[in-house]
Order: structure tokens, then sequence, then C-alpha cells
């Protein structure tokens, strides 16, 4: 079973394995452990990865990358819009709505569904999805041995990640084995591209001032500019001085060229770099702290190489920043930990992680007593995540509760709106009031919001005169709403399945005077009203906004299978057909080469003929043919090439096969001549058996010397006399003969009896006869009884 841990970014991705060893960051096909997040369509097939990568600017219209940020956003959304024009691909509306196409911690609901979504189109079983900073978090604290008790101050520390499109910070709190999110803070649009933007816009306009071009209409020059732009920020990110920018061909076969330095650069990143302090201040802000209350900040992302950026950061908290984590993989090594502490697969010390919600969320649903609408928070800006509230409603009919972000202007995107959910199958109670209902909401694991039950709770009189449960004063709190809290990780063990979540029925026994007056030892002549409740679980319809519903992802699902069969056929199809191009090459070079004694003059310039028009058909009529086509033209060739391969082969292998076999007889040959010289060393053999010996080493002889004399007189261009198989088959033949022979070991010589008799008339020395000392008595009983230990060793364990 697979433990793996993915972190997928806006511009490239990483993929942890949890393994025996711990957790390893695995390579991709080209042996780079990071993976640029593109995929390229082809007339047959996609390419993904750095295979795509490399057509972003030769099939620019059919190259996706930059992705991430359309998960779970509307096709109108104004971040969408804006993007567009900087696309150089289409996008497409869906019948949903949404945009056709590890996650950020300002991620809302609908996006995270949207990436849920693309885990099962995958076929992936996704355990979590984990917010970045606190993977970073995860992966610090896990292997740290210095952390403070659980009953002592924790550890403050705050996690900077700015990647290349957005810009994130933590506060997190450390105790032993466990570690809690305190507060979080994001500029979601501040990142690595965003510098790339301003040196891109610079140089478009300088080079249009200086070569007269339009490079912004030009979507492919823009590409390549783009590119090299990255490459120039990375070495003003250690150097200082004056570094070019060279492109050939740039645009009407025109060569462009320009300078830049830090300092200009940082003059005109300014407002970028103003933006770094913000979310540094908020978290302090939130979590109520102050900068000497931080332990340590850590950096984390590719962005946060900008020396400006480090500065900025350190000059903040007044101190050195922290860079013990690897900036690229510290994200998905996290999620990876995380895997295995939650596969049964691995055992990993205790660690306990507690998120929070980015977003306040809220409620709102129609009042049935007073016109209008009521609302109410049921989860605050940075509220621990996962957690659950039970909220009670009392109620006559089936209502509808809109769920929705209160604080809109903090959302990467303007609409609030999350879901509806409606409770189905309300009734009132038999006597006209009503009803109970609890509604249990919840922040999941991946930190999606849903309403995952309801129950009504029905009250059964169980005397006509006895007063009922419910008093007059719930009348008057009918629109009440009462907020039970849980602690998250006591409602996640205790939750029930739909199986064993049935009707309970329960009796309640209340004073008239109320459960008050009980405590105050009321007489026990007091009269007391019975009533009986029980529980029935109600449906609930969810209409979630800008997710596509399961008929429309089963479909996705479906068609990714598709495309997953049809790129595999076309890689075994490209297989073969490089196959048969590779025979051709090495064939070709080898008939003149190593080949060339063992093909005769006709037949090699056939073949040569047969190779040459099989590399025209490749780039011809060949160049696109079903696999079984070039798998029958790659037979065809070795049916001609097989041969002389083989004589090649044959002609290698021969002559040490016939020295091995030489030796062997030789070696037999010797040890016949030491047997007919009567040495003692091979005295004990039978002498039937070495004639079979010798038998057999003179036919073994006389078989390689024929075979020799015939394969000398053969030429190299006909098929050998004798094979490699069958030298070896002879060889093993004469050794399954001789060696049972010579190896018989000699027999053991026993010593004469007379002298075993002697040895027991002389008797005992020095009296040890007459009185036998504890050395005796021991050696007796080692011999007759067995020990304690001998008895026991037979029950022991053996791990």
């Amino acid at each position: 079973m697979s433990v793996v841990g993915i972190d997928l970014g806006f511009q490239s991705c990483y993929v942890a394995v949890a393994r025996a060893g711990g957790i390893e960051t695995i390579a991709n096909e080209y042996s780079d452990r990071c993976t640029p997040a593109c995929i390229s369509f082809g007339p047959k097939n996609r390419s993904i990865g750095a295979a795509a990568k490399s057509q972003v600017i030769s099939n620019a219209k059919n190259t996706v990358q930059g992705f991430k940020r359309f998960h779970g956003r509307a096709f109108s959304d104004p971040f969408v819009e804006a993007e567009k024009s900087n696309l150089a691909y289409d996008i497409e509306q869906l019948p949903t709505g949404l945009t056709g196409i590890k996650v950020p911690c300002f991620y809302t609901d609908a996006e995270r569904r949207s990436v849920m979504d693309a885990t099962q189109i995958a076929g992936l079983n996704c355990l979590r999805l984990m917010n970045e900073t606190t993977a970073v978090a995860l992966a610090y604290g896990i292997y740290k041995q210095d952390l403070p008790a659980l009953e002592e101050k924790p550890r403050n520390v705050v996690f900077v990640d700015m990647g290349h499109s957005a810009y994130q910070v933590s506060l997190c709190a450390f105790n032993r084995g466990k570690l809690k999110v305190l507060a979080t803070a994001f500029d979601t649009t501040l990142g690595g591209r965003k510098f790339d933007e301003v040196l891109v816009n610079h140089f478009c306009e300088e080079f249009g001032k200086k070569y007269k071009l339009d490079i912004k209409s030009k979507i492919r020059a823009l590409l390549r500019l783009s590119q090299e732009c990255e490459k120039l920020k990375k070495l003003m990110s250690a150097n200082a001085s004056d570094l070019p920018l060279s492109i050939e061909c740039f645009m009407n076969d025109v060569d462009v060229s320009g300078t830049m330095n830090r300092g200009k650069f940082l003059e005109m990143c300014s407002d970028l770099l103003a933006r770094v302090e913000p979310p540094l201040r908020s978290v302090l802000e939130q979590a109520k702290l102050k900068k000497e209350d931080i332990y340590a900040v850590e950096i984390v992302g590719g962005a946060t190489r900008i020396p400006a950026v480090k500065e900025k950061i350190s000059k903040f908290f007044g101190k050195e920043l922290s860079t013990t984590l690897n900036a690229d993989e510290a994200v998905t090594r996290g999620c990876a930990l995380q895997c295995a502490i939650l596969s049964p697969a691995f055992k990993v010390r205790e660690f306990s992680i507690t998120d929070v919600v980015p977003y306040p969320i809220s409620l709102r649903w129609n009042s049935p007593a007073e016109e209008g609408s009521s609302d109410c928070e049921v989860f605050s800006k940075n509220h621990a995540a996962p957690f659950s509230k039970v909220l009670t409603f009392y109620r006559k009919e089936p209502f509808t509760l809109e769920a929705y972000y209160s604080s809109p202007q903090d959302l990467p995107y303007p609409d609030p709106a999350i879901a509806q959910f409606s409770v189905q199958k309300v009734t009132p109670q038999s006597d006209g009031s009503s009803s109970k209902v609890k509604v249990k909401v919840r922040v999941n694991v991946h930190g999606i919001f849903s309403v995952s039950s309801a129950s009504l709770v029905e009250v059964h009189k169980s005397e006509e005169n006895e007063e009922p449960m419910e008093t007059d004063q719930n009348a008057k709190e009918e629109e009440k709403m009462q907020v039970d809290q849980e602690e998250p990780h006591v409602e996640e063990q205790q939750q029930q399945t739909p199986a064993e979540n049935k009707a309970e029925s329960e009796e309640m026994e209340t004073s008239q005077a109320g459960s008050k007056d009980k405590k105050m030892d009321q007489p026990p002549q007091a009269k007391k009203a019975k009533v009986k409740t029980s529980t029935v679980d109600l449906p609930i319809e969810n209409q979630l906004l800008w997710q596509i519903d399961r008929e429309m992802l089963n479909l996705y699902i479906e068609n990714e299978g598709k495309m997953i069969m049809q790129d595999k056929l076309e890689k075994e199809r490209n297989d073969a057909k490089n196959a048969v191009e590779e025979y051709v090459y090495e064939m070709r070079d080898k008939l003149s080469g190593e080949y060339e004694k063992f093909v005769s003059e006709d037949d090699r310039n056939s073949f040569t003929l047969k190779l040459e028009d099989t590399e025209s058909w490749l780039y011809e009529d060949g160049e696109d043919q079903p696999k079984q086509v070039y798998v029958d033209k790659l037979a065809e060739l070795k049916n001609l090439g097989q041969p002389i391969k083989t004589r090649f082969q044959e002609s290698e292998e021969r002559p040490k096969l016939f020295e091995e076999l030489g030796k062997q007889i030789q070696q037999y040959m010797k040890i016949i001549s030491a047997f007919k010289n009567k040495e003692d060393q091979y005295d004990h053999l039978d002498a039937a058996d070495m004639v079979k010996v010798e038998k057999s080493t003179n036919e073994a002889m006389e078989w390689m010397n024929n075979k020799l004399n015939l394969q000398n007189k053969q030429s190299l261009t006909m098929d050998p006399v004798v094979k490699s198989k069958e030298i070896e088959a002879k060889i093993r033949e004469l050794t399954s003969t001789c060696s049972p022979i010579i190896s018989k070991p000699k027999p053991k010589v026993e010593p004469p009896k007379e002298e075993q008799k002697n040895a027991e008339q002389n008797g005992p020395v020095d009296g040890q006869g007459d009185n036998p000392g504890p050395q005796a008595a021991e050696q007796g009983t080692d011999t007759a009884v067995p020990s304690d230990s001998d008895k026991k060793l037979p029950e022991m364990d053996i791990d």
C-alpha cells in the first residue's frame, strides 16, 4: 500500500513517499524531483510534466499550465476574466458554471470540493486535504526532540510560505506531540510570478521602443520573454551586478538584448515588497502575541529566496530567519507524514494536529414567527478544525439553512455563498406544538463545511394526566437557537454510522418545579411527570454551489479512464516504432563493424538495402501506423539479422566453453593417473567406478576434438557446427558422471579393539575411581539425565 504526499503548486509539483526508512521525495522519469505542473494535449495523447513543459511555446494553444487557481471558480469570476487575457490556451464554461480545468490555507469550500473531485477523477484515495502551511509546520515539529511538555508554555513559530502565485503566513504553537495553528494570514496574489510580470512589462516596453516590436500581440514571443525573465530573476537573487538578457530570433527574425540589475529591479518592485509586512502583522494581532513571543521564523517557498523579501521578513521580526526546512519539498514531506499518521500500514510517533477555519462561516434561515430571516455565525475565523456543533431548532415544517462566508471582503472572489441545506420531513408534535430538531454542522478534516445530520425529537406522553416535558417557556424560545459544542476529536471518535444512527428512546423524569428544585433535595412525595422521547433521522438535501453533480463527475471519471488508456496505447505504439528505428540504426552500423566477418557480401548488401528502405518508410508511409505494423516490420528485419547476430555471439562464447571443457578433461585425466599410481588420496575409490570416469573422459575428449576440427573448417559466414548450448550440455554430462565418483570421502579409521580393552583394565589414576568427584558426577548426569536447560529449549520462542 503506497502512502504518498502530493504538493501540487501553481508552477511545479513534488511527490513524497513514506517508506520504512522515512520520507523520500521521489524523482520523475527525467530523474528530477521537481515536475512542472503542465499538461499538453496532442492529436492522439497527452504529455504531462517535463514533456509538456517543452511544448509550452511550440504547442502553446494546447498546453495548459497555471490551472491551480481555477479550482472551484465560476466562469464569470473577475479573477477568471482577468486571467483569460494572459492565457495562451482557451477556457470554456461547463454546464455547472465552473471553469473547465495540499491546498493553500486560503482555499474556500468550493475550491476544496473541486480539488476533492479532481482526486476522484484521477483515481486517488485522498485521506486529507492539508493546508500548505500546516504541512510545513508538521514537517518542522514532528522531528523536534526539545519541544516543551504539554503542561508547559508552547513554543510559537511563524511559517512564511511565498510560492509562485500566493503568499501565506501561519503562526503555530508547538508542544511535545502536539501542533496547534493559532492564526493564518495571506495575500492570494502576491508571489514569484508578480515579480516576473514586473520584468516582463519592463522589457516589453523597452523592446517596443528599441526594436519597434509589439510583443504582447504574439503569445509565443510573450511566453519566451516570460521564461527568460524568470531565469533573470533567479540570477539577480545571487548577483547584484548588471546582468544581460538576450533572445535570438525573438520576433520577425530580430535579435533582442537588454540589461537589468538588482537595485533597479527592487525599485520597480517596491509596491510588491510593501505587501510583505501586512500578513505578518495580521497573524500576531489575531493570535494576540508580540514579536518577543515568537521563537523562530521559518521560511519556505521559491519566492522567499529573493533577498529583499527575506530582508523585509527579518526586519519585521527583528531576528534571523530559519531555513532548516527544504524550501521546495517541505510541503510534500509534511503531507506524506500526515498520510503515514492516518495509514494503518505505518507506526508513526503520535502527533496531534489542530488546524483552523480560514474564514468565518454563518448560517441563515427563514423565521416562521417573524417576517424575514435570521442568521448566526457558527464558525469564527481561526476556529479550530476539524470541529462540529449541534444546533437546536423548533419547527413545524421543513426548513432551509443557507451557509455563507460572513466576511466577503477577505475572500479571493466576490460570491460568499457556500451551499444550501434543506431539512426534510419535519412535522409538528401530536399536540400541534413545534418539534425539536437537532442539526449537526461540521468542518471536516479537508476543511469542507457540511450539515452532516439532522434528527427530530418526538415526545410521547406516558400518562394522560401528566404534564408534557416542554413548558410554556419553549413557545417563547421557539426562534432561539441553542448551540452545544463538542471537542473535535471527541466528535470524530463518537460519530455514528447511518446503520447505528437508529431511533433511540429513553425515559426522562422531571419534577414540576424543574431540575433546579430536584438538586435542592425536594421531598420524595412530590408529584413527577414522565415522558418518553424518541429520535428520528431526517433526510437532508444539499444544493452545493459551483460544484459538478455526481452524474457529471462519473462522466469525467469515465473520460479520464479512456484518456489514460489512449495514452497507454499511444505510448506502446511509439515504443514499437522506436524499436524498429533503433534496430535499423544498430544493424546498419554493426554490418560494417563487428558483424562484417559473419555475413557474406551479397547478404550484407541485400540486408543493408532492406534497412535503408525501412528507414525511408518510417519517415514517409510508416510515420503514423498501428502498433502491429511496427511489430511485424521488426520481426521481418530480425528474421534476416538474427542469424548474423547469433553467429557473432557463438563465435564469442564458443572458445570460452571449449576452454572450460578442456580444463575439466585435464582435471579428470590427472585423477585417473593418480589412481593408477595408487596414491593415498584416491586409493579408496572403486576400480569399476574409475573405469567409468576414464571412459567418459575419453569420449568427451574425442567429441571436443572432432567438433573443433569441423568448426575450424567451417566458414564464419555459415551457421556454426556446434553451438554453445551443446558444449554446455557436454560439460554438465561429464561433471554429473565423474564428480560423484571422485568426490567420495575416505572411510573413517576406527582404533583397534585391543587398545580399548587395555585402557579399561588400567583403571582410574590417583584413586579417582574409588570416590567419584564432582566432575565425574556431572559427566554422568550429562550423559544419563538431560539438564533443566535442555528440557526447556524446545519451548523457547525464537524471534
